[in-house]
């Protein structure tokens, strides 16, 4: 006896053929989507939120555009994860894997229309990776002994990364700023210590990098506008006269005299609380909550620096540079650890007054001030500084290099190519595949520059016909270039992530051969 169904009434399922082109069409109009904003030349997006605010976000970095779609598709999400570990992973590169992916599935689906066995063409794409992996391998320049070189290649990396940003008109500037900060961090990839303000005026151009640590916040009055040598309790604490902390109580009196007796109870008690602060021996006093005017007036009192409101993100920050704890009980002076600087003061950026820590005792702090026009660009152009400084941060750890603008695809085709002709069976076409879907890079690169794509894609590969070719796309010329003369570089992580990432990604959407949704389960009626 045949069973019609063992699914409940409102999930369905998709299943062989139907399955797959519902993932494949996810999976490509996923890349469709993003694949215009690739290379120097490519357009952004505008996003704008349903919410209250309809908020607006005009971004050309796939991860931000990925992040912020509602997607239904299964195999869509799964482009938008690896966009999303990408970004984490190793900041740039975001566009190009998924990108890259959608390729390799739209070759997969002209293969499987072909009847070709999806497990024949995973096996081809693995062969296929592996070795476009070993031919970049074999191409990679590591500068990492020769100091003045490895400067100049994260210079190039940043301006490479920078060039398909807002940042593109003053690359060199950015890219000198995002070196100098991840060159402080001597080999760290915490990128904690590197702070970003943006305050909109000015231009792009005004951007600078500040050695110390900048706080966004102003001095209260009648407090010293300098300390030398601060010695700073940062904490998390109520500095509000502390109330009767019961809710619903009820204090009943019988007379006003009783109540004064009660608010002056409150005010000894906040008395004694910083008399202990104070006991810490410390001239900077920083909290994250409010401090009322009776502390504030005893700290001024006292001569020391109290700053309230500071955020919970810039505590910590300030906690981790100043080399200090966060505090939250005052019994134990010699438990808590103190945070020290050489001099704070107070500074103004445009019309802003701002606290500014210099001397702090982590040496690789530093704050990078970015002016602007309006919040949009100031949005995007951290977004843009966050990749270069990923990038950058990853590169120093994994110095090694490679040419940018579409030659490293070409490297990796030209082998790719000759593997498929050394394979027997229909592995060989997968291989084939692959090999076209690495030109797809290039190809779009091109195509968003407005170029004559396959006019400039087979002069290429002609020109990577040569032992020792260095030619990619200059867009800027619009004809085929000197990649290591005109200083376009990548660093290999980010190559091979993109690679292994998107062809990992084809693979799992490859395998799927049926698509089960299930109902939501649904609350029992309790009545």
């Amino acid at each position: 006896m045949a069973i019609d169904r063992i699914f409940k009434d409102e999930a369905s399922e998709e299943k062989g053929e139907r399955a797959r082109m519902a993932s494949f069409v996810g999976a490509m109009a996923i890349a469709d989507l993003v694949k215009t904003t690739l290379g120097p030349k490519g357009m952004d997006k505008i996003l704008q939120s349903t919410g209250r605010g309809r908020e607006v976000t005009v971004t050309n970095d796939g991860a931000t555009i990925l992040k912020s779609l509602h997607i239904d598709n299964p195999a869509a999400k799964v482009l938008v994860d690896i966009s999303k570990v990408q970004d984490d992973e190793v900041g740039d590169g975001t566009t190009s894997v998924v990108v890259l992916a959608g390729e390799l599935l739209r070759e997969a689906e002209k293969l499987v229309a072909a009847k070709i066995h999806p497990m024949t063409i995973i096996s081809g794409f693995r062969m296929a990776a592996e070795c476009a992996r070993n031919a970049l391998l074999e191409k990679v320049v590591d500068n990492k002994a020769d100091s003045e070189k490895f400067r100049s290649d994260l210079l190039n990396i940043a301006m490479t990364t920078l060039s398909s940003k807002i940042l593109s008109q003053d690359k060199e500037h950015f890219a000198k700023l995002a070196v100098d900060a991840v060159m402080r961090l001597k080999g760290s990839t915490n990128l904690e210590s590197i702070q970003i303000i943006k305050k909109p005026g000015g231009s792009l151009k005004d951007s600078f990098l500040d050695e110390g640590f900048i706080l966004d916040k102003k001095i209260g009055i009648g407090q010293p506008k300098r300390i030398e040598n601060a010695k700073i309790l940062v904490a998390n604490t109520a500095m509000d006269t502390d109330k009767v902390k019961i809710y619903g109580a009820r204090v009943r009196v019988d007379s006003m005299a009783r109540v004064a007796q009660i608010e002056t109870a409150e005010k000894e008690k906040m008395r004694e609380k910083v008399q202990k602060i104070i006991g810490h021996g410390i001239n900077c006093f920083v909290n994250r909550q409010l401090i009322y005017n009776f502390p504030e007036e005893l700290f001024a009192d006292a001569g020391i620096l109290a700053i309230e409101h500071a955020d919970f993100d810039g505590i910590e920050r300030l906690a981790l540079v100043t080399g200090g704890e966060i505090a939250s009980t005052f019994d134990n002076p010699e438990s808590v650890k103190l945070g020290h600087c050489d001099l704070i003061e107070e500074i103004m950026i445009g019309e802003d007054k701002l606290i500014h820590f210099s001397g702090v005792a982590m040496g690789q702090a530093c704050t990078i001030v970015l002016r602007g026009a309006s919040h949009h660009v100031l949005d995007e152009a951290e977004r843009s500084l966050h990749d270069a400084l990923c990038v950058l941060s990853q590169t120093v750890n994994d110095s090694r290099v490679l040419l940018g603008g579409g030659w490293p695809e070409m490297v990796m085709a030209k082998e790719v190519d000759a593997l498929a002709k050394k394979t027997p069976g229909k592995r060989s076409l997968a291989i084939e595949a692959f090999s076209r879907s690495l030109l797809a890079i290039p190809t779009i690169i091109a195509d968003n520059a407005g170029l004559d794509s396959a006019e400039l894609i087979s002069q290429l590969r002609a020109e990577h016909h040569q032992e020792g070719c260095t030619a990619g796309i200059d867009v800027i010329s619009g004809s085929v270039g000197d990649m290591a003369e005109r200083g376009i570089c990548e660093a290999f992580k980010v190559k091979q992530a993109v690679l292994l990432s998107s062809t990992e990604a084809a693979e799992m959407i490859l395998r799927v051969d049926e698509i089960i949704t299930c109902a939501p389960r649904r609350r029992e009626d309790r009545m």
